[in-house]
Parts: C-alpha cells; sequence; structure tokens
C-alpha cells in the first residue's frame, strides 16, 4: 500500500476514534454576523440545515421578529430597504484525496472551491441568495444558486422563487450535503441529453398547508442547465420548457414521505427525447440518527439522439444515514451514503459505498476524512478535507 493511502486511511482512524466526549457551514456567516446568532442555530453542521435553518430559508433569509428599521436605509422612501450593511461571505474546501488506478493518484486540491455568498433582505417579505464560484477545481464557475424569494405571497402559505436552482432541492439538497461523495442520480445526464436534476434557470413555486403537514412544489424550468447564452440571446437551447412536481407529508414527528415527478422534452436538430423522472423518498429523524432514501427511475425516448431510438430506463437509488451522537450539541458527525445508478447504458453504471466522518473546530471550520469504495469498479478513494466559512 503506498504511503499515501497509508497516511489518508491513518487519518480517518485517528479522527474516528477521537473521544466523543469533546463535543461541547453552505453557510453563510454573514446571516451570524447581521443577526448576532451562532451559525449552530441553523446549521447541524453546516452545510447542513436544521429545522429552525429550513424555515429561515423558507422565510427568504430573514427573521421578521429581528428586522428593525435602524438595521436598514430608506432614504426617507417607505418602498425602499437597503441592507445598511452589504452582507457577504466566504466559503473556503480544500482536499488532500488518493484515488485509487488514475493516472494522478495522489491530488492536493487545495482549494478545491472558493466562493462568494450573500444573501438577505430585498424587501418585506422578500428576500435574495447567491454565490459565485472564483474557483471550482481550477477554473471559474461563476454563478450557481442565485435567486429572489417572495415569502408569504398575498398573506398565504405560497412562496416564489425567481432565478437559479437546482431541480433536485426539493429532494435531497447537493449543496447541503457532509460527504465529498455526491448524490450521483441527480448529477448524472444520460447519453446525449443535457437534462439532469442539477442547475437549471426557472420559476419554483412553494406552497404549505400546516394543518396537515403537506408541502407542495412545483416549478417550470429551461430543461438545460445553466448553459451560456446563445447567439440569439437565449439561454435555452429548443422551444421546450420542463415541469417538475413534488409532494411531501409529515407523519407525526419523525417520518416524512415524498414523491417527486419531472417531466420534460429536448430537440437535438430534428430529433427529439422525452424524459421522465419519478420516485418515492422518506427521511426518518429519531434522536441522533436521520435516514434518507431516495429511489428515482428515469426513462428516456432517445437519450442518444440516433435515426431509430429506443426507449431507456435509468434506475437511481440514495441512501444517506447521519449520526450526530449529541445532537445540535455535537462536534463529531457519522455519515453513510449508498449511491447507485443502473442504467440501459451500462456506461452510465455507478455504485458506491461511502463512510465519513466530521469533526467541528470551530462551527465555521470543520474537518472531513472519507473513504468511498466503488462497487461496480472494484477501486477505491480516501479523502481528507477542511471545510470553511467566513
Amino acid at each position: 500500500m503506498k504511503w499515501w493511502r497509508c497516511v489518508c486511511i491513518g487519518v480517518i482512524f485517528a479522527t474516528v476514534s477521537f473521544p466523543l466526549v469533546l463535543t461541547d457551514v453552505n453557510a453563510v456567516p454573514a446571516f451570524s454576523r447581521r443577526y448576532k446568532i451562532s451559525c449552530s442555530t441553523c446549521h447541524a453542521p453546516f452545510p447542513k440545515l436544521n429545522p429552525y435553518g429550513d424555515e429561515f430559508a423558507g422565510n427568504g433569509f430573514i427573521i421578521p421578529e429581528e428586522e428593525k428599521e435602524r438595521d436598514y436605509v430608506s432614504g426617507g422612501d417607505n418602498l425602499l430597504w437597503l441592507n445598511r450593511h452589504f452582507p457577504i461571505a466566504v466559503r473556503f474546501d480544500a482536499f488532500a484525496v488518493y484515488e485509487e488506478n488514475k493516472t494522478v493518484e495522489n491530488d492536493l486540491q487545495t482549494p478545491w472551491g472558493l466562493k462568494l455568498l450573500s444573501g438577505g433582505t430585498l424587501f418585506k417579505n422578500i428576500g435574495y441568495y447567491f454565490y459565485f464560484y472564483l474557483s471550482e477545481r481550477g477554473e471559474v464557475e461563476g454563478i450557481e444558486d442565485a435567486y429572489i424569494h417572495f415569502d408569504n405571497i398575498v398573506k398565504t402559505s405560497l412562496d416564489i422563487m425567481v432565478g437559479q436552482f437546482q431541480t433536485s432541492d426539493p429532494l435531497m439538497k447537493r449543496e447541503l450535503r457532509l460527504t465529498f461523495e455526491d448524490y450521483e442520480i441527480y448529477r448524472t445526464r444520460i447519453g446525449e441529453s443535457e437534462t439532469n436534476l442539477a442547475y437549471d434557470r426557472g420559476v419554483m413555486f412553494v406552497y404549505g398547508i400546516d394543518q396537515t403537514g403537506t408541502d407542495l412544489i412545483a416549478a417550470v424550468v429551461n430543461g438545460n442547465g445553466k448553459e451560456e447564452a446563445g447567439d440569439d440571446r437565449k439561454f435555452d437551447n429548443d422551444k421546450y420548457k420542463n415541469g417538475l412536481l413534488r409532494i411531501s407529508q409529515a407523519v407525526g414527528d419523525v417520518l416524512s414521505i415524498g414523491g417527486y415527478a419531472y417531466y420534460g422534452k429536448e430537440a437535438l436538430g430534428s430529433r427529439k427525447n422525452e424524459i421522465i423522472y419519478f420516485g418515492p423518498d422518506l427521511n426518518i429523524s429519531i434522536g441522533p440518527i436521520e435516514i434518507t432514501g431516495q429511489y428515482l427511475l428515469r426513462k428516456d425516448t432517445n437519450p442518444t439522439f440516433v435515426q431509430n431510438p429506443s426507449d431507456i430506463e435509468t434506475h437511481g437509488i440514495v441512501g444517506e444515514i447521519i449520526l450526530a451522537p449529541q445532537l445540535d450539541r455535537s462536534r463529531y458527525y457519522f455519515t453513510a451514503l449508498y449511491n447507485r445508478i443502473d442504467s440501459d447504458l451500462n456506461a452510465f453504471d455507478y455504485e458506491t459505498a461511502t463512510m465519513s466522518t466530521t469533526y467541528l473546530v470551530a462551527r465555521n471550520l470543520r474537518l472531513l476524512a472519507e473513504f468511498t469504495y466503488n462497487l461496480e469498479d472494484e477501486l477505491s478513494r480516501v479523502v481528507v478535507g477542511l471545510l470553511s466559512a467566513f
């Protein structure tokens, strides 16, 4: 075994074996500065949101009872709310990676990513959020999440978000995961298709029924990701729009079950492809353990855009277990993650099992040690990382 792998695995075991009694971010520390609250108010740990953090984000990144006139500049105009101090934060992630059977097996990805974030109040019941990747894997990636959030439209439970977001956000939010390993089915494109469940441009509608604990989410998007505008100055590359519907039902205080459906079309020249996603999901939270499971079936009529097409089915599974030994006061978190993709196009098959440990050095600085085994290729990956937000 090579020395680098020995060091990485040694760090994992050292981290896991630290005494758990030591207990006593993507986060936006600008919110902590703005409201003078700890990052742990919304995150457990960052970037994963706790229930209060979900509520805060659902309110458009606003704490209504904490909004004071002194925090804004209005210039005597009651239709103007400018933040007295523009909220901005930085996230910096760095990793050391050993990946078996690669041309470069030992890689210092430092930094893997550096981004600027901002979010907060735009006006009464209107918030905004965006971040700009100054560097992601060595390149300027540009804007990813970027939207205006209208909260409680005409004093109802209807919220509307306009901008760029991930169409998987109503399911398991990729940006909030604790692992280096991704939720693979959400970002996988099949064949030559440009459609997946990652970033897209559009409008999302969210409606909550408090009496029954039911959440309804619908969205209309371009369906071709966040590509640059074409020569015709259009972001969409065909005439079609795609839509999604998500229903989630709370069952008591520990269980929620849901269903997701997505339908779209895309064209490449005269040839077309129809895409359907659908599947159930569940979330169980009992004390220090949270379990999330997702199954998605994707059907394409012609993802390779050939003259004589045949239907292609792709099955995706994501399963995640998070253990927080001392609940929201934990400084250690343990994550087990399972990914599987089984496609009629065998080149897209994928299956991994991941074990990951997080240790909070500070509320906005965490260490990560992670081992992933690729069951499809019988290869392993070891990651040691540092993630921070300030």
